[in-house]
């Protein structure tokens, strides 16, 4: 989505976002949209009514929006544009920082593609290498994945993902617990900042259609 001045429309800049619910069938292509307590949504097959959908979602954010479609998505990092990865426990970790947080609520936040259980907290941070000349090569199933960096978040981890309702300070109080829970196997180098949660990876092209399932062990190579 992208607004008039060509800019992407998303969490980061506009909280209805969070108000606004979507849904999707790959195989037949509809999207439905929905405002948050909406009786029902409206649906569009993107591919011949995108104008259409343009147009129910310049009403909803209040202002002229027009969609691109490009395969490889719109990824923040370019570098790394595959699935990132956390581990339950850090996620459970910041539920620890934040006692009104739920893991679910934690999850729906930090919106991160893959979860890996039965490992301790930042587990993750082993993923990444100590120089950003180097990837961590690893196997999630048959799936072969490269670690690149600790992903940088942004505004949207602060706020509640139903209502826009925002943590105060949130940002300041993360920093300074991952900081101070960094463990002993995290590449202190790689954080410019503590405002990092997950990593960024990607997937080599030979890699490409492959399946992953739920219970995939995972390896370090």
């Amino acid at each position: 989505m992208y607004d008039a001045s060509g800019r992407w429309i998303n969490g980061k800049r506009t909280p209805a976002v969070h108000r606004l619910r979507a849904s999707y069938d790959l195989d037949s292509g509809i999207f439905s949209f929905a405002p948050v307590g909406a009786a029902a949504p409206a649906s569009f097959r993107l591919r011949d009514q995108a104008e259409r959908a343009a147009a129910w979602l310049s009403g909803h954010f209040g202002e002229a929006v027009t969609l691109r479609y490009h395969p490889e998505g719109f990824p923040d990092d370019t570098n790394a544009p595959g699935p990132t990865v956390i581990s339950t426990a850090s996620l459970e970790a910041v539920c620890g920082w934040f006692p009104d947080l739920t893991l679910e609520g934690a999850r729906e936040r930090f919106r991160t593609s893959l979860e890996i259980s039965g490992v301790p907290a930042f587990w993750e941070d082993r993923l990444f290498a100590a120089d950003a000349a180097h990837v961590v090569p690893f196997r999630m199933g048959d799936v072969l994945v490269e670690g690149v960096n600790p992903c940088k978040r942004c505004i949207v981890p602060s706020r509640d993902p139903r209502s826009a309702a925002a943590i105060e300070s949130f940002q300041v109080q993360f920093t300074a617990a991952r900081g101070a829970n960094l463990p002993d196997w995290s590449p202190a180098g790689r954080f410019d900042h503590f405002y990092r949660l997950a990593v960024n990876t990607r997937v080599p092209s030979r890699e490409w259609g492959k399946t992953l399932r739920v219970g995939d062990p995972v390896s370090l190579l």
